[in-house]
């Protein structure tokens, strides 16, 4: 025992003060959740609100390509995707509560001017997956991870471009960096 009677010579205050410096470290926002007055634009809310909903039909389809790629790199991609959306996904959210923003943007025609449609799969595309075998379902599974991750490109680029809180522009650059490797690993699957 150290000095103060407590394991490792620590005093039993120890413990307090390091929950009281993560407390003051998650109010000041390093932890992903901007404060509500951080200076973003219409181009940063479009961003998340349109990554999110790209992510949501990403995760569907790479869980159905992880489940049923026969290909174990395709099945590897799958599953980083998966990850790597999860975590990003996770502080987009937190982003769009600190703005008051909703997490879905306005459906309405028009509302998306310059910045494409929101998603791009629809439901025959999962569906047209599920029913291919073998090789056919890994060559339409990369198709349509591919067609996703290019939708999911426009949009860091719109953001790279045009956005101006500085921590969703680092997110979509450290997203474009990722996503270039994984395209690359899936055209040369396409290829081969």
């Amino acid at each position: 025992m150290g000095s103060s009677g407590a394991p490792g010579g620590r005093t039993p205050h120890a413990g307090l003060r390091f929950v009281l410096v993560c407390l003051l470290v998650l109010l000041s926002g390093a932890c992903g959740t901007p404060a509500a007055d951080a200076p973003h634009n219409d181009t940063d809310v479009m961003f998340l609100q349109m990554g999110l909903a790209q992510i949501a039909e990403g995760e569907r389809l790479a869980g159905i390509a992880e489940a049923g790629a026969g290909n174990t790199e395709i099945r590897t991609i799958a599953a980083e995707l998966r990850t790597q959306w999860s975590a990003e996904a996770a502080t987009m959210r937190d982003w769009l509560r600190g703005w008051g923003r909703p997490e879905a943007a306005d459906p309405s025609a028009g509302a998306h001017a310059g910045h494409g449609d929101l998603h791009a799969l629809r439901e025959e595309d999962f569906q047209g997956l599920s029913g291919h075998r073998g090789a056919d379902f890994d060559r339409a599974a990369v198709a349509l991870l591919l067609g996703n991750l290019h939708n999911g490109m426009e949009t860091i680029r719109m953001e790279v471009a045009g956005g101006s809180y500085p921590r969703a522009v680092d997110l979509a650059e450290r997203m474009r960096a990722a996503r270039q490797k994984q395209i690359q690993r899936l055209l040369a699957l396409a290829a081969g």
